[in-house]
């Protein structure tokens, strides 16, 4: 016969069970070893149109760690939930990988711009800002205007490139390049024909004429896929480069699942493997229920 005494435990220990299972979900459980941000505009630009608060939630469960390319508006929010900002959009209007370092007429914008983000995530503690080659007409808007010589574009973008790395490295904040695929013609953020800095080689070669700590590449595993494929070597061959990286499937940019071609797993495996230490952004489109394909993407890159 149980004691008066043990009833009450239990009662007590069924009643702290009850508290646990509706009241505190435990956060998801992750190895921690890759660290996952959310990319904001995947889930806030279509579909959904998830909130800031909504998006930090969504993060904070599955156990990332940062929302990213969200407006430093919506930073109070990441503080509340004790997450980061791991890459800063660089504050320029409408499609900001059309105006870049390539084309020098747009020099003194840009790096005004990104130096006022770089400011911002110094104040906040947050790591990196993007940047971006550009497109490679004269007039981005019009692809009938004259095109910017590779020489050129290499040569602005490494003087731009430098004048900014002065003030991220003072500010302690690095600056990301990415590189975008031009093969994809189907949607505007699948594919972006004209950009150009679509050759991992050639924006390699321009960080690396750059040599500063604080000017980096931006490794979209999307991207890189669609132009160049041989994942594994190339991030062998711009490890001391990487710092940031994007996912996606590939092809259509759209979830992380068994209908795309990319091995995510072998893949984080590699970076941990060269020593990457930064954020892993899951930036793909949904095309079904976003948090089922947020999940799937957040446990097959937990390596």
């Amino acid at each position: 016969m149980h004691s008066r005494r043990q009833v009450l435990a239990g009662a007590v220990a069924l009643a702290a069970g009850t508290t646990m299972t509706h009241a505190e979900e435990p956060k998801a459980k992750l190895k921690g070893r890759v660290n996952q941000s959310v990319a904001f505009w995947c889930f806030n630009a279509r579909g959904e149109k998830w909130t800031a608060e909504k998006t930090c939630e969504v993060t904070k469960e599955l156990g990332c760690k940062s929302v990213e390319l969200i407006a430093p508006a919506d930073w109070p929010t990441l503080k509340k939930h004790g997450l980061v900002c791991a890459i800063a959009s660089n504050g320029m209007p409408g499609a900001p990988f059309m105006r870049g370092f390539n084309n020098a007429k747009f020099h003194d914008e840009v790096i005004e711009r990104t130096s006022k983000t770089i400011d911002q995530c110094a104040d906040a503690k947050y790591p990196n800002v993007i940047a971006f080659v550009g497109y490679k007409w004269t007039n981005p808007d019009d692809p009938k205007s004259a095109v910017i010589s590779t020489d050129d574009a290499f040569k602005n973008c490494v003087e731009g490139l430098k004048k900014l790395a002065i003030h991220a490295e003072k500010k302690g904040v690095t600056v990301c390049l990415e590189h975008l695929n031009t093969r994809d013609d189907t949607d505007a953020m699948k594919g972006h024909p004209g950009y150009q800095g679509d050759d991992l080689d050639f924006v390699a070669s321009i960080l690396k004429k750059v040599g500063s700590p604080r000017v980096k590449l931006l490794f979209d595993i999307y991207h890189v896929q669609v132009m160049h494929g041989d994942l594994l070597r190339r991030i062998d061959q711009t490890k001391e480069l990487i710092g940031h990286v994007h996912t996606a499937g590939v092809p259509g940019r759209g979830e992380l699942d068994d209908k795309q071609e990319v091995n995510y797993p072998a893949v984080m495996k590699k970076l941990l493997d060269v020593g990457y230490t930064g954020y892993v952004g899951q930036e793909f489109i949904p095309t079904r229920d976003p948090l089922a394909g947020l999940k799937q993407a957040v446990a097959a890159c937990d390596v």
